[in-house]
């Protein structure tokens, strides 16, 4: 069981309620980093930072029921939801535990992947390597994790049109820099560490969708969760700014990230 913050239990909470056009807006960039993982058949997966569970879903998938996938997240009600969707499914599990506290034996997963999960780490260092610790030899680590602000439309754009990108919090893009991120790996044991770009547009959906999401989660949405009195001017404001961009129905942002991969 892991100690969460007021703050991450609000942002628990809405992540939960905005689940399905989360999901939407985020697969195909986790997904990008699960084609480069390319999990095989009887394989066991670690997922961290597994939220709601789509990604234990979609590893669940590649690993077949000879395989075995782990998701692990710090919030109990985003594991709820987990569960949940995985009824059924016998290759799939969850533990509620910080990865810096997870304590799966040595040598024991073939991979380690993360959809945006590793970035809010508390102790990095100590976090990957005890990943690495319980990776086999020749084990492989891939996660997807998002660029600098000034690159990611999907936060400056809802940012900008609020007025309010002096407030953002760096924790998200604390892995924006591939330098830091390749150093970070090497001193906790990875080798082999790659890091190439991936620029997508992406959608949550239509108008309604989106703009719950940009003003729940994410960069602004962490603002207005710890800022309540700020949200009734800035919602009309990033309406405003998404409705130009609406597209046949949806809107879609630009999302700039690294997929990032290691061996041990």
């Amino acid at each position: 069981m892991s100690e969460v913050s007021s703050s991450q239990a609000r942002h628990a909470r809405m992540w939960v309620g905005l689940a399905e056009p989360i999901d939407r807006q985020l697969s195909p960039l986790g997904l990008a980093a699960m084609d480069v993982l390319a999990p095989r058949e009887g394989e066991t997966v670690l997922d961290i930072g597994c939220g709601t569970g789509q990604t234990v879903l979609q590893l669940a998938e590649r690993v077949g029921p000879q395989g075995c996938v782990v998701g692990v997240d710090i919030s109990s009600a985003m594991l709820d939801v987990a569960r949940s969707h995985a009824t059924g499914l016998p290759n799939a599990s969850f533990i509620e535990v910080d990865a810096t506290r997870l304590d799966l034996p040595s040598a024991s997963v073939d991979a380690i992947y993360s959809r945006f999960g590793v970035m809010a780490f508390t102790d990095p260092p100590a976090a990957f390597a005890n990943l690495r610790r319980m990776l086999v030899p020749g084990g492989r680590l891939a996660f997807v994790s998002w660029r600098a602000l000034n690159e990611n439309e999907i936060d400056h754009l809802p940012l900008r049109a609020a007025g309010l990108d002096n407030l953002v919090d760096p924790i998200p893009f604390s892995l924006e820099d591939p330098a830091h991120v390749t150093n970070l790996l090497t001193r906790t044991g990875f080798r082999d560490v790659a890091i190439r770009p991936l620029d997508e547009a992406v959608s949550a959906g239509d108008l309604e969708a989106s703009l719950a999401v940009l003003t729940g989660v994410g960069a602004l949405g962490r603002i207005l969760r710890e800022n309540p009195a700020l949200r009734a001017a800035a919602e009309p404001k990033v309406r405003v700014a998404l409705q130009a961009r609406l597209d046949r129905g949806e809107i879609w942002l630009g999302a700039a990230c690294w997929i990032v991969t290691a061996r041990v």
